[in-house]
Order: structure tokens, then sequence, then C-alpha cells
């Protein structure tokens, strides 16, 4: 399974010290062993149309091998609780998607 999320900076964080330590943050994610893969981004440039959506600071695309390693990340991850106890004071909005 597949889960996306995007994150949007308060914006009280929309500086370089809490972007670096919100990458920081997102690369330590990236070491989860529930992980299968994952990467995380900023919005491409693209060219802007009626679709598209760039108002995001942050997203991640994470993999993970069955729907039991997703729930041991959700539930009983400690890189995972670490970064969401750690770092949600600086987010205004969170949004999630999941792919089965």
């Amino acid at each position: 399974m597949e889960h996306h999320v995007y994150f949007w900076l308060k914006d009280e964080y929309k500086n370089e010290a809490s972007r670096d330590r919100m990458e920081a943050a997102l690369d330590e994610l990236m070491e989860s062993p529930n992980i299968a893969e994952g990467v995380w981004g900023k919005p491409a440039p693209t060219e802007p149309r009626p679709v598209t959506d760039h108002s995001w600071d942050y997203g991640i695309s994470l993999k993970f091998d069955s729907l039991q390693a997703h729930e041991r990340y959700q539930k009983a991850d400690p890189i995972h609780d670490a970064f969401s106890g750690g770092h949600r004071e600086m987010w205004a909005k969170v949004l999630v998607m999941d792919l089965a």
C-alpha cells in the first residue's frame, strides 16, 4: 500500500532554520524499518493548471509491503512517533491520502 502526506507549514515556520529542521526530520522518518520505500519533496515548479495544487510545503510518499506494516508504522513506530510528536507544532494543515 502507499501512504501520501502533504504538510502546510505555519507562517512562523516558513524560514530557513525551520525548513532545515523539517527536512532533517523527514530524512530521519525515512529510516523507519516499516517503510519499504519512501521519498519526500517540495512542490515541483510545474506550470500552474486548474488541477494542480502547489500550496503545500512538503510531501511524503511511502510504500509499505503490507497493510500490517502500515499499521505498525502508525501505531508502534518510535521513528514515526518522534516525527509527528516532535514537529506537529510546525504544521498548519496535514492531508493524508492512502492507496490500496
